[in-house]
């Protein structure tokens, strides 16, 4: 695997791993010419990535049609005018085009912007000023397309839009043009080649209040991702790893395209609209994949289904991320399967700072053990190292150096980097704990912790007690205002198919959660609902639940 260029990839235990792993990262690092190039050269016919769809369409790309298919890619975007330095936001859900324009956008330096397809013509606007986006590659889906040009509207550092898969009028048909270009691109000399420290990738973080931040890492951030790829998600040259995620979030970045290829791995990619758990599971059995991740809540649908009508017996890893994975979900998964989930942790802004590595024995509901070249710790108020079981904000120290895969910081936004980023100290935002053996626990971000008469709650915890209970499909636990204790426990809950909201159902759940957690934790209101407000990528938005509350009450 090509990440031994860069790295020691075998270790004999985690306190080797932590001592010795560390990263070279050359000056004039490219992903596209120095892992998808070289690849091609050393195994051509290797295969790189394996596509699909629900309708039947299957395509299969080695890493030589890689190097092709994104150099005619380049050669095309060269001849739109496009360079080193501008901005693209490239909005091709799963379509295997994507993977193409990345290794293009990558070979010219131009700094790519990855975006779902459900923004509206407002995101479009704000994202095409703040960012001075030159162009727009998306799908050519009328919900999509319809909203860009009525976006287009009064943007005029708009040059370019081009469609994927399909003829849209007005716009630049992409399979139409590619045939009359080159498959060969040199890599660029003099001014127009790339080095490690030029922008690279830039993320509009979804977060939950204002309008979003833009997150953006440097041409080194592939490098990055050997840390995910290889010893969290444990992929090798003979892996078939699927990663659910859309390709407009950071998620994809993880589990789609840099460490898998660093590691030799083949790409699943499922192209479909609508989350399904048996098709999921059947696909995982057709093809045999041997490694997957997906958030938690995917996890959660898929043990509901029966497991025995599917042969899982070539999938040796699953991993989580993106949210707290509750132990309950755990223990099913492996009731089912036989395999441990094994936790990542990271944000847009990073790669995986923190895992369930291979050495280490998992414990459900942990985050697991700090990354090596990470120097993570775990701080109170006064940025003061925590002792074990005592709760404070996970940072990372760069006071030594910025480790490999930390973003350099938001985009045209010196202020709010700096809120976040000052002094050699990098705040993640989230509120955590490490206990005796060094695994760390996730109680939730700084703003989500609950402090009621006297007492502090992490709504991680009672979640995790009420999806126990086999009621609960999902759940969200906020503090709510009340005039004797200032605050009190709320838990926002979507019941499974089978159960009805009712009085008695709400006691029994209260019940539930006083026997499995402290009793002063458990959630005096409950509300049922149908869906959790979340945002677009998909996180719970506690703060609109919160705010609701103070309405409702």
């Amino acid at each position: 695997m090509l990440a031994e260029k860069y790295v020691k990839v075998n270790f004999d235990s985690y306190e080797d791993f932590l001592k010795n792993c560390k990263i070279k990262v050359p000056e004039d690092f490219n992903f596209g010419f120095d892992v998808v190039d070289e690849m091609a050269r050393i195994e051509p016919d290797k295969k790189a990535m394996v596509w699909c769809n629900p309708e039947g369409d299957e395509e299969t790309f080695t890493f030589s049609n890689m190097k092709t298919e994104s150099n005619k890619t380049a050669n095309f975007l060269k001849s739109l005018g496009l360079k080193k330095g501008d901005s693209v936001m490239i909005m091709a859900k799963k379509r295997y085009e994507y993977w193409h324009f990345a290794i293009a956008f990558h070979k010219l330096g131009i700094l790519m912007i990855p975006a779902t397809h459900l923004l509206t013509v407002k995101d479009i606007k704000y994202r095409v000023e703040a960012a001075d986006i030159k162009a727009i590659v998306a799908a050519a889906d009328k919900r999509i397309t319809d909203v860009i040009d009525e976006a287009k509207k009064n943007l005029p550092v708009l040059k370019h839009l081009i469609s994927v898969n399909g003829h849209v009028d007005g716009w630049i048909d992409y399979s139409k043009e590619l045939k009359n270009f080159s498959d060969v691109f040199d890599r660029p000399i003099g001014e127009e080649a790339t080095v490690a420290e030029d922008k690279f990738l830039l993320y509009f973080t979804s977060g939950t209040t204002g309008m979003p931040k833009m997150a953006y890492h440097d041409n080194s951030y592939p490098l990055g991702h050997i840390m995910t790829a290889r010893f969290w998600q444990n992929l090798d040259d003979n892996s078939l790893h699927l990663t659910v995620a859309d390709t407009g979030w950071a998620k994809a970045s993880w589990g789609k395209i840099y460490g898998q290829w660093f590691c030799g791995a083949c790409i699943f990619v499922y192209d479909y609209e609508r989350f399904d758990a048996k098709d999921l599971l059947e696909k995982i059995s057709k093809y045999e994949l041997t490694s997957f991740c997906a958030p938690p809540t995917v996890y959660r649908h898929m043990i509901r289904e029966d497991f025995s009508k599917y042969n899982l017996s070539k999938l040796k890893y699953a991993e989580t991320a993106g949210e707290p994975l509750n132990p309950e979900v755990f223990y099913q998964f492996k009731k089912y399967t036989g395999l441990e989930i094994r936790e990542g942790f990271g944000q847009t802004e990073t790669v995986a700072l923190a895992a369930m590595f291979p050495w280490i024995e998992v414990r459900p509901g942990s985050i697991g053990k700090p990354s090596a070249w990470w120097d993570v710790d775990i701080v109170d108020s006064e940025n003061k190292s925590c002792k074990p079981g005592e709760e404070g904000r996970l940072i990372i120290r760069t006071d030594k150096g910025r480790p490999t895969g930390l973003f350099l910081g938001y985009y045209k936004d010196e202020a709010m980097t700096k809120n976040v980023w000052k002094d050699g100290i990098y705040d993640t935002g989230d509120m955590v704990y490490k206990d005796e053996d060094g695994y760390i626990w996730f109680v939730g971000r700084s703003d989500d912790v609950i402090k009621s008469s006297g007492y502090r709650v992490g709504p991680f915890e009672v979640e995790s007690a009420l999806m126990e209970h086999p009621c609960v499909l999902e759940c969200a636990v906020t503090g709510v205002p009340d005039e004797l204790r200032g605050v009190i426990v709320k838990a926002t809950v979507v019941l499974a198919k089978g159960y009805n909201a009712s009085e008695e159902l709400i006691i029994e759940l209260q019940n539930h959660v006083k026997k499995v957690t402290a009793p002063y934790k458990y959630p005096r209101i409950i509300e049922f609902v149908d869906d959790l407000p979340k945002t677009i990528s998909g996180k719970i938005k506690r703060k609109e639940i919160r705010e609701k509350s103070k309405f409702t009450k």
